[in-house]
């Protein structure tokens, strides 16, 4: 976790642990403008605000078990192209 002018970032691997999501999922948000991304640095590692994070966390059904809570995975609601 990385903070900047006092916003917390994660690393792709802490925000896919924190939604339950694989790193292609999140990366789907993303493209689908769900969620935004930083760039940190000159390389291509990207970082994503906590608070976004848990906004997104805070959409999921609070009467659902656990395992059903996870948001969606992006092979089902992402359309297939060939």
């Amino acid at each position: 976790m990385a903070t900047l002018d006092g916003d917390e970032f994660l690393t792709a691997d802490e925000a896919c642990e924190l939604l339950g999501v694989k790193p292609a999922t999140l990366y789907a948000y993303v493209s689908r403008g769900v969620l935004s991304s930083f760039r940190q640095g000159i390389r291509r590692r990207r970082l994503y605000r906590r608070q976004d994070i848990e906004s997104l966390l805070a959409v999921r059904p609070s009467n659902a078990p656990p395992e059903a809570a996870r948001l969606p995975r992006a092979e089902d609601w992402i359309p297939f192209v060939n």
